[in-house]
């Protein structure tokens, strides 16, 4: 690792951190001499992708070296992004349209094709200096991800998944999003009693252009402060979103929300999507009969095997009276004991709908479930942590 620091007329709080990232030493001292020529830039160079990723806690600008590892290169870029921390750029030896296209959805600023000319680069820092202040100044705890997905269609993931978002928004108190994947004709925000104008199929067609400000026009806020990205409420034929554009979505709410609800409806074509990263928190969503149970299991020893506290199993619709099968049956059936069952409250249920009120806000045992769902996500004490703690105190 070599450093090379030009700094000139400025303060140490002028002075504008910048880490080169490239195992090509060529290029990546191509773009060392262009940078370092700059008034007022401190320049480090890393020549391993290894360990880059948490750059972002030392540098206000990294530049990664999009040719030497492209996979590897779009990956740590995408993490740094997330973050929101520091303006990721990214540079190329080739001219390809299409390379640039997957940086700048997943939210690279700036992508410079080699050899790098004297005002492209200067007007790049220059615009980073100018976004940082605020950049970090709004930096925050790493957000979580929940995403609710279903065995099967029919079960109740999108009641549970908009009323579990209304209930996160008030416990936690912090910026919450809604994001509905139910293509074509998702209904979370009617759960809520929303009528919305657009809807995440704006999102997803426009990435390209998609960043914090452009998704806030797309949002509906409920009156509980929750943000709404709704599901589309007409039929369209380009069902199935590109991968790159929602990776480019998770990346961009990151960035503008500390909690952020996915209702993926029962689609295993996202489970490649950054959504389904380790970090984020997977509540299974399945009720107690045998095609459920048989779904369930066959959807964790797929899938979510290597998952333990980040795969949360949710018996939806539970009502131990009419069940053909006893708990030890349903922990077998499902290789592991289900987190939480949500009572059949019907009655409470279908009076919601009806009322367009949210389930969450109502005076019911199911509001009480998914309260205590929600007051767990965000690291608040559940009912049964308070009675374990008084339970203490008294002994």
């Amino acid at each position: 690792m070599s450093d090379v620091f030009n700094v000139q007329d400025g303060t140490e709080k002028s002075v504008l951190s910048v880490a080169l990232v490239g195992p090509h030493d060529q290029r990546r001292r191509a773009v060392a001499a262009a940078v370092s020529g700059r008034t007022g830039v401190a320049v480090e160079e890393f020549y391993s992708y290894e360990g880059a990723d948490t750059l972002d806690d030392r540098f206000e600008v990294i530049v990664v070296d999009a040719d030497s590892d492209p996979d590897r290169a779009l990956a740590l870029a995408q993490s740094i992004c997330s973050r929101g921390r520091a303006t990721v750029m990214a540079y190329s030896g080739q001219a390809d349209v299409k390379v640039a296209i997957r940086f700048m959805r997943i939210g690279v600023r700036e992508f410079f094709t080699l050899p790098l000319e004297g005002p492209e680069i200067a007007d790049a820092l220059a615009r980073a200096s100018v976004r940082q202040p605020s950049a970090r100044q709004a930096s925050h705890a790493p957000s979580k991800v929940c995403v609710f997905l279903g065995t099967k269609g029919g079960c109740g993931v999108t009641a549970l998944a908009a009323n579990f978002a209304v209930a996160l928004a008030q416990e936690s108190e912090r910026p919450t999003l809604l994001m509905d994947f139910g293509l074509p004709l998702g209904d979370a925000a009617i759960n809520l009693g929303m009528i919305t104008e657009f809807s995440i199929a704006n999102a997803l067609k426009d990435a390209a252009r998609l960043d914090g400000n452009f998704l806030k026009t797309l949002l509906a806020t409920h009156a509980s402060g929750l943000s709404v990205l709704a599901a589309p409420s007409d039929f369209r034929l380009d069902q199935s979103p590109n991968g790159d554009a929602v990776n480019k979505l998770l990346t961009v709410a990151r960035q503008n929300f500390e909690f952020i609800v996915a209702d993926v409806g029962s689609r295993l074509d996202l489970l490649n999507s950054t959504f389904f990263d380790e970090s984020s928190i997977v509540y299974l969503i399945t009720q107690v009969g045998i095609s459920e149970l048989r779904n369930a299991n066959r959807m964790i020893s797929q899938f979510f095997g290597r998952r333990s506290e980040n795969l949360q199993i949710v018996l939806n619709r539970y009502k131990p009276a009419t069940l053909l099968f006893d708990d030890k049956h349903i922990e077998k059936a499902l290789t592991r004991p289900a987190q939480w069952k949500i009572p059949d409250d019907y009655s409470s249920a279908r009076r919601t709908q009806n009322t367009a009120n949210a389930m969450a806000l109502a005076d019911a045992p199911i509001a009480q479930a998914i309260r205590q769902m929600a007051r767990s996500a965000c690291g608040l004490p559940t009912d049964k942590e308070e009675k374990k703690k008084l339970f203490g105190f008294f002994r």
